[in-house]
């Protein structure tokens, strides 16, 4: 099946060029040049990802990305000029994925693009395993989460960092080790995507995300599922 993809940013050329890498390699590609235009083309496309650039006309990749997370658990992908912690955080927190740095090459963006549509819709999707722990439960065949029977959505990545706590209850990851699950080897590391994603499943899971019952933090190494 083609997975489709939306890309939006405010440089014709770039859109253009992603737009040829990406339909060369057999995915359809919906554009838009404003955060408005991409969250009108999301609502009436329903991709499979989205891309964004952060700075854009009328509305920015952050107010676009927070409106789509509203309505769903899409991957998304920020494109930015800027490299400082603070963006990274920001998109994060928000419920990005992944983050590409301009200037990018177009090959890489769409490995990037495959690696995460490979995570989302097909290695954990494709696991029928059903992890229980306490009064949390994580489905992995349809990808969802469950909390005294209550629904807890969350990101592809959330999802995905929790399937691997939950699959090894009492095992101690690293950071590098979870970014290294969750990224591949192929994209830089930033230790601190880790600890941003373990504060959004906390804040959702967590009856107080102070004194965490699931997810343990280990001084020093990393984070931990409490056994029962």
């Amino acid at each position: 099946m083609s997975r489709k993809i939306l890309i939006a940013d405010d440089e014709q050329q770039l859109l253009d060029t992603v737009r040829a890498y990406l339909e060369n390699s057999g995915f359809q590609v919906v554009s838009a040049r404003t955060g408005r235009e991409a969250l009108f083309a999301f609502r009436h496309e329903k991709p499979d990802l989205v891309i964004l650039d952060v700075m854009m006309p009328e509305m920015d990749g952050w107010e676009a990305a927070r409106l789509i997370r509203r309505e769903s658990e899409a991957p998304i992908l920020f494109l930015t000029a800027r490299v400082d912690d603070v963006d990274k955080i920001t998109g994060l927190e928000i419920g990005a994925d992944e983050y590409i740095t301009k200037p990018f090459s177009p090959r890489v963006l769409v490995a990037q693009v495959r690696a995460v549509l490979r995570r989302v819709y097909g290695e954990l999707a494709s696991e029928p395993e059903v992890w229980r722990v306490g009064a949390l439960e994580l489905d992995g065949g349809t990808r969802t989460v469950r909390l005294d029977g209550a629904r807890v959505d969350l990101t592809a990545s959330e999802f995905d960092l929790l399937a691997i706590l939950m699959a090894r209850p009492g095992r101690v990851f690293t950071r590098m080790e979870l970014l290294e699950r969750l990224q591949g080897e192929a994209f830089a590391p930033y230790e601190r995507t880790i600890d941003v994603h373990v504060k959004n499943i906390r804040a959702k899971i967590e009856p107080n995300p102070r004194e965490p019952s699931y997810i343990e933090t280990v001084y020093g190494v990393g984070y931990r599922l409490r056994e029962e």
